[in-house]
């Protein structure tokens, strides 16, 4: 009796587990379900705001090149920009903005790629986790806090360098230099997370060969990582190419076509800053050609994704 009792009542029980089991599997489902509808939602919103910037700017870009004193040739290619008296040559904000990045990527490049190896090979876990944390809150100074350092530090030592007749108040050195700063936690935090996704074997099968540390970072290491690491120099490239507060302060308030980076230069970002803060119609020449400017300014910035984009295409590693 007590047997026919056992066996009657297991399948029941069994049952019941199946039943929990199958609640629990449609209440996964649906958590997923639900998760995937707010991601999807959140990558269309981003989709359709980056849609909606490209339209606007592009119709407003538009209204300013349908001016009958506005020339595509004139725009690409001359060395004045005023537009008070009709004069929309693009190539001293280019300029401008071209030393400044360069600057700030000679400055990042080195000591972001120096500062990523040593974390990813040299440093203990100790000293990671007190370095890393060290560089994002550098990476969260306001800008405008930068700006005003470069003014009133860099720029003084760089005077004091290479003489107050050689280097100007306003320059595109210090600006360039101090944009180095900025970007450089977010070259060598990137770098640092490429170089630590190399698998560990790669490392020990160098070792195993009788390589040094400094042969496997460099040799093995590095090139393993090469697509990652193009990408965090090519993002901060963008960064600092769209960087605006620090070059508004420092760089100077008036487009002007030289390459000496100790002469006063405006970019393109410090431009649009400084026509948008002033009393100007909506309906000006120079309100206008801001977003001309800002048109340009998104669409080299996309052309260097879309470099960086191929180079990562091209070296990627996958390992298993």
């Amino acid at each position: 009796m007590a047997q026919r009792q056992l066996t009657n009542s297991f399948p029941i029980e069994i049952g019941e587990g199946n039943r929990k089991v199958l609640d629990l599997r449609k209440r996964t489902k649906l958590h997923e379900r639900i998760i995937q509808g707010l991601l999807f939602i959140c990558g269309a919103i981003s989709i359709f705001t980056t849609i909606g910037i490209v339209v606007y700017l592009g119709e407003e870009a538009l209204r300013f090149f349908t001016l009958p004193e506005v020339t595509l040739l004139e725009f690409f290619t001359g060395t004045v920009w005023q537009p008070q008296i009709d004069e929309f040559g693009i190539l001293p904000l280019l300029t401008a903005t071209l030393m400044t990045t360069m600057i700030a990527m000679l400055v990042a490049i080195p000591l972001g790629m120096f500062v990523a190896i040593y974390l990813s090979e040299y440093a203990s876990p100790k000293v990671r986790s007190t370095i890393k944390p060290t560089l994002e809150i550098l990476a969260g100074i306001p800008t405008v806090v930068l700006g005003y350092f470069a003014l009133t530090w860099v720029t003084p030592i760089l005077r004091g360098v290479f003489g107050e007749n050689t280097v100007q108040i306003y320059n595109t050195a210090s600006a360039g230099l101090v944009m180095g700063i900025l970007i450089l936690p977010l070259i060598s935090s990137m770098v640092e997370d490429a170089l630590s996704a190399v698998p560990i074997s790669l490392r020990e099968g160098a070792y195993g060969l009788g390589a040094t540390k400094f042969e496997v970072a460099t040799q093995i290491v590095v090139p393993a990582a090469l697509s990652g690491i193009t990408a965090a120099l090519i993002l901060g490239m963008s960064r600092a190419f769209g960087e605006a507060m620090i070059v508004a302060i420092a760089a100077g308030a008036g487009p002007n076509f030289t390459l000496n980076p100790f002469e006063g230069a405006e970019t393109m970002t410090g431009h649009i800053v400084r026509i948008s803060g002033g009393d100007i119609s909506y309906e000006s020449v120079e309100y206008k050609s801001l977003f001309a400017i800002a048109l340009f300014l998104f669409l080299v910035t996309l052309f260097l994704n879309l470099i960086s984009q191929r180079i990562i295409a091209r070296y990627r590693e996958e390992y298993d």
